[in-house]
């Protein structure tokens, strides 16, 4: 092993060996390289043996490098070397001493559907709550953020004393713990939250493990949530031989736990430490770099630094303003069509970054319809996710009431009491009198061994059905739509569920209203069967289109989260606009704003040669067109980097003369001068404004009265007394009528 592999701030970290040590190691720098000859420089030239070695790390695959590269560096075994994730860690740690926990060794560990029938049981049976309003799935994530910040139920229960609602919470989380204890059982946050009391309550055996790791790394430090820092610094107490490895700006993970502050306060912490800059950067060309250390460079809450490379400037980048989402997504695909004819650049090499998973539906029409392959890294492909499959299936059984396999997908979804055993039942029925299951049901009362409670549910499921069947032939296919996602109880269910995975699923679900206004849009006579069949077809393309080519050469697809520690040649950063990124709710607070501003900058410095942004002046989303503002992000770029894609579009870039050298692509337009650091609601683009006593004509059931219009988030509810319908209420956005 060689230490002049390394460069000058590479080196100096590796061979920094004794006490606290922090790394910032900026994008691209090599920082797994400089912490792995580390390791190997104390083994190898201090003569450290592996077993007092403690490197921790996020995820497996990191700690399975990480190891793979130290053995080849030192040509030996490093089996003993303590390295993996946190949690492994800890489980490893507690085999050994939980007893005194009163657990015993054979502990098994929960996962997250271990969990929810654990927490079910809790609020169902031990407490006997309401699940509606004691989700289990929310009490799950509740029961999960007080062990990030190290708080035993105990303590969760004193601190809620007087608030009601929180009590409860807080007993429900002390009865969940009783129920592991009692199961043996541990859930992965409580690996980490017992080794701290095990410490805390058994100080020898933090001694012994104190004593032994007398040199402890931490990668990616920024993302460590608040246990993980306890229990990394009782560790550390002992030896004070540190090594933390970190890039504050792109911590991007405080929406599940991780604390900035770990990285940003660690000279706080260890006022001895030593700070190595790790700025040079081998990824990325110049001008993207460029790019990437102006935007960063606006949050407060950062360690000073500023990447550089010795690459060339290499080509601007390039901003396309698209008139609305899909005239983006045919951008993208023509420009990866265009670079694949001009070079001998793979599929491979094009990675499409989103904020969030709703955006790749229409990105990946635009790629279908080129035929170009393409992977959704970090999610399914938008009609391959559970909650567009559920939906498809009602309207398959709208159409189709004959068609058992969607019926037997939607007849318990989302839960109503229809149990396995009932659907087993109804179908035995079904084959012995060749019915199809909508049939059988209507002959509920002739199924032998079925509880009179089932069939109840099951004759109301049946009369659900019926109605939809009744919204098919009388409203439009979107109206059908969203009388189906919302009298399914679907989304309310979703909404009462209150997580990060209920919200994503609610936007898929209101998103594929998109594809139907689309496709109505489009068809001279639109129907339900026929959008059906549409939809198919386009899944069938996108198989065919991935069979001709090699599996592995694909376009990338994935939310900006999902982009962390990769890079690729080419990236596109679409939907580069205010409300959409930033997210509208993240510029309520300088806090949630500097995160959006981190992911951005992770974003930006994935791309190695060429990188494109796109936005669009109006995009539909979530089935609602709203008028955009382009991102501040694309703002604090300066004008020197940026190569406008049309520029008859938009006014021409200012002059590049040295008054206006940090000018900006938008200082000189005045619809850009004004973006506000607050949350701006997007307004329909429907301007039509409906009051009460107007007149109005629905294409399906007539002459109307409207009685009231009310607000209802960026829409207007409208509730209209028809003539021959009755009361009905209707989103404006969404309605198909006209003032007389």
């Amino acid at each position: 092993m060689q230490l002049t592999d390394l460069n000058g701030k590479q080196r100096e970290a590796a061979e920094t060996v004794q006490g606290p040590v922090l790394i910032l190691a900026g994008a691209g720098s090599g920082k797994t390289r400089a912490l792995t000859y580390r390791i190997a420089h104390l083994v190898e030239h201090h003569h450290v043996y592996p077993e007092n070695i403690l490197a921790l790390t996020f995820t497996n695959k990191a700690a399975a490098e990480m190891r793979n590269r130290v053995e080849k560096l030192i040509e030996g075994n490093v089996r003993s070397l303590w390295m993996g994730t946190f949690h492994s860690i800890c489980a490893r740690l507690l085999r050994q001493d939980i007893e005194r926990l009163g657990y015993q060794r054979n502990y098994t560990i929960y996962d997250g559907s271990d969990q929810l029938a654990l927490m079910k049981r809790v609020v169902r049976t031990d407490l006997n709550l309401n699940e509606k309003k004691y989700d289990p799935k929310s009490m799950i994530h509740y029961v999960s953020s007080q062990k990030n910040l190290f708080i035993l139920p105990v303590q969760a229960l004193k601190a809620a004393e007087g608030r009601y609602a929180e009590e409860i919470k807080a007993k429900i989380y002390e009865a969940y713990q009783k129920r592991l204890k009692e199961s043996n059982a541990l859930d992965f946050d409580d690996l980490i939250i017992l080794t701290l009391r095990l410490f805390n309550e058994c100080p020898e055996v933090l001694e012994r493990y104190q004593e032994r790791f007398q040199y402890i790394h931490v990668d990616e430090y920024q993302d460590t949530n608040h246990a993980q820092y306890l229990l990394v610094k009782k560790l550390a107490a002992a030896h004070h031989n540190l090594c933390v490895v970190g890039d504050d700006d792109q911590s991007i993970y405080g929406w599940r736990g991780a604390d900035i502050r770990n990285i940003l306060d660690f000279e706080v912490d260890f006022p001895e430490a030593k700070v190595i800059k790790l700025e040079q950067n081998y990824r990325s060309s110049n001008t993207i770099l460029s790019a990437a250390n102006d935007v960063i460079s606006n949050n407060k809450g950062r360690k000073d630094k500023r990447l550089w490379t010795e690459k060339e400037d290499g080509a601007k980048i390039s901003l396309y303003s698209a008139d609305n989402e899909q005239d983006e997504a045919l951008y993208i695909a023509h420009q990866i069509e265009r670079v694949r004819e001009d070079s001998d650049h793979a599929y491979q090499d094009f990675a499409i970054l989103y904020r969030t998973n709703s955006q790749s539906r229409v990105l990946e029409d635009a790629l279908r319809k080129k035929h170009f392959p393409y992977r959704i890294v970090g999610g399914l492909k938008f009609y391959d996710r559970k909650e567009v499959k559920d939906i498809v299936a009602y309207l398959k059984v709208l159409v189709n009431p004959k068609d058992d396999v969607s019926l037997r997908r939607i007849i318990n979804v989302p839960k109503r009491g229809i149990g396995d055993r009932t659907v087993e039942l109804l179908l035995a029925f079904a084959q012995e009198h060749d019915l199809s299951m909508v049939n059988a049901i209507k002959r509920v009362d002739e199924v032998n061994g079925l509880t009179n409670s089932a069939r109840t549910r099951l004759a109301q499921f049946a009369e659900l059905i019926g109605k939809f069947r009744t919204y098919m032939e009388t409203e439009s296919l979107l109206e059908c739509y969203n009388r189906v996602i919302q009298e399914s109880d679907y989304i309310p269910h979703l909404e009462r569920e209150n997580s990060v995975e209920a919200d994503a699923r609610i936007d898929n679900i209101y998103e594929f209203s998109s594809v139907i206004k689309e496709y109505e849009s489009a068809a001279e006579e639109a129907s339900l069967m026929d959008f059906l069949s549409s939809v198919a077809l386009l899944s069938d393309l996108d198989k065919a289109a991935e069979g001709d080519v090699d599996q592995n050469d694909k376009i990338t697809l994935m939310t900006l989260h999902s982009s962390k520690g990769l890079e690729f040649p080419i990236v596109f950063l679409s939907g580069m606009e205010e409300g959409m990124f930033p997210m509208s709710r993240s510029v309520q607070s300088e806090e949630d704003l500097e995160e959006e501003r981190r992911l951005c900058y992770v974003g930006i410095t994935r791309a190695e040669k060429a990188l494109y942004l796109t936005h669009t002046d109006v995009r539909m989303l979530y089935g609602r067109h709203t008028n955009n503002m382009v991102s501040r992000f694309v703002k604090e770029i300066p004008v020197k980097y940026i190569e406008l894609a049309n520029p008859n579009k938009k006014e021409r870039l200012p002059e590049k003369t040295e008054q206006t050298r940090r000018k900006t692509v938008f200082d000189d337009l005045e619809v850009f001068k004004s973006i506000n650091r607050e949350t701006k609601q997007s307004k329909p683009v429907d301007d039509k404004h409906y009051k009460a006593g107007q007149k109005v004509r629905h294409k399906s059931w007539g002459v109307g009265t409207i009685v009231s219009a009310q607000p209802k988030g960026q829409d207007t509810m409208l509730t209209i007394a028809f003539d021959q319908e009755g009361i009905k209420k209707l989103l404006q956005s969404f309605a198909p009528i006209e003032k007389i």
